[in-house]
């Protein structure tokens, strides 16, 4: 009777753990649902470590700096930014993992993921996935599929528009097609910025594009030696180089170039950052000039007074940049689209909200105007000079008139 006794009361015991458990894994689910449902998820993968570290980090810092100001305002509908940020090292195979993680994990949308060779990777997740992937660090045609896939929206201008820019500007100064080279990145990237300069070239009648020298180097490596003797063994030395590369190995690869041939002009694409290059170049560099697809830091802009003291109010050890700058524009983008939801804020309705952005300025001095066809908020170049350790606005005037060795093309 005892051992039936104890029998009985060690089964009702078992229940009740039993039942204590499956109570406490629904308080927790419940949690979690109110948790979710309480904030706005946002995910971002970059490489926050690794040789292009600088970009991925100056990004985050934007876009905190301006998600902390909603939340500290209240959010959007009561709901804050939740913002969580994964480090792919600027690598495919770690970004396409940290990509289904953010968004198996529950994110309404990814901001901001750095670069071409990830976006590769990234932008067919987000497609089959259903989610947003907005305002990528990258002008890869990659991103910009025609028609716009509802998933895929940008801010930056593209890598052809870039090259087109430069290219004209090249030709206007009285630079010849065969006097210019290129240097650039051995993947999606270097490939996305080589062909959209092939293109301008073509547009401009040139077809001899296959004599032109280009140098190579790999992704997350300084071997930049192999395209410097590229270049010093060219037929004809060009006068201008076009260079689709990070920050670090173009900086390496200016300086070994820069004592032989002091008269070159290297044109930077905007992934090279304007002033994590200059960092890295030190300030005996000339003759370097980087795109932008934001303002200078010196322009008289409203919405750089506006990110300078929200960067200062997220952490005052921040320098800003044109990097952090980006950052806070596309979150400041991505806020008008969720204040522009009526109801509930979704996944569907996040994109609803940006689709339906016309004739915003959001101090740029410049109309966001987003629609169902049209997933591109910016067009416009701003070209910088990075002379002596300093940052300075460009011309291709100023060009033409340093360059006394070339005549005006007409």
């Amino acid at each position: 009777m005892i051992n039936l006794k104890l029998r009985t009361k060690n089964i009702k015991m078992t229940r009740y753990k039993f039942l204590q458990s499956l109570v406490a894994a629904y308080l927790l689910s419940c949690s979690l649902v109110t948790f979710a449902s309480e904030s706005i998820k946002v995910g971002m993968t970059a490489a926050l470590s690794g040789s292009s570290a600088a970009l991925g980090n100056n990004l985050r810092s934007g876009i905190e700096s301006y998600f902390k100001l909603v939340n500290d305002a209240g959010g959007v509908q009561n709901r804050l930014l939740e913002f969580r940020v994964l480090d792919d090292g600027y690598e495919p195979e770690r970004a396409a993992h940290n990509m289904r993680t953010l968004i198996d994990g529950g994110v309404d949308a990814v901001l901001g993921n750095v670069g071409t060779p990830t976006a590769i990777v990234t932008a067919p997740i987000a497609k089959s996935k259903k989610t947003l992937l907005f305002g990528a660090f990258s002008g890869g045609d990659v991103l910009r599929s025609t028609p716009a896939n509802r998933y895929i929206i940008n801010y930056r201008p593209s890598y052809a528009e870039e090259t087109q820019e430069i290219i004209n500007g090249l030709l206007q100064v009285g630079i010849k097609p065969d006097e210019i080279a290129f240097f650039s990145q051995r993947d999606g990237f270097g490939d996305a910025a080589y062909q959209g300069t092939i293109n301008a070239l073509q547009r401009h009648g040139f077809s001899r594009v296959s004599t032109l020298v280009h140098g190579r180097y790999t992704r997350n490596s300084l071997n930049v030696e192999g395209a410097v003797a590229s270049i010093l063994d060219a037929p004809t030395m060009p006068k201008a180089i076009i260079m689709a590369g990070s920050y670090a190995p173009s900086a390496k690869f200016i300086n070994l170039l820069q004592s032989e041939l002091p008269d070159i002009w290297f044109m930077n694409l905007s992934f090279a950052s304007t002033y994590s290059l200059k960092a890295e170049l030190g300030a005996v560099s000339d003759r370097v000039v980087v795109a932008q697809v934001v303002p200078q830091l010196n322009s008289s802009l409203p919405i750089i007074n506006e990110f300078t003291d929200a960067l200062d109010k997220l952490n005052d050890k921040l320098i800003p940049n044109e990097v952090s700058l980006e950052g806070f524009i596309i979150a400041k983008i991505f806020h008008k689209g969720l204040q522009n939801i009526e109801g509930d804020i979704n996944k569907e309705s996040i994109i609803d909200g940006l689709e339906s952005l016309k004739n915003k300025d959001i101090g740029l001095n410049v109309s966001i105007n987003f629609s169902e066809e049209a997933h591109q908020a910016m067009h416009q170049i701003w070209l910088t000079r990075i002379q002596q350790g300093e940052v300075k606005p460009f011309s291709w005037k100023m060009m033409y008139e340093e360059n006394k060795s070339v005549t005006k093309h007409e």
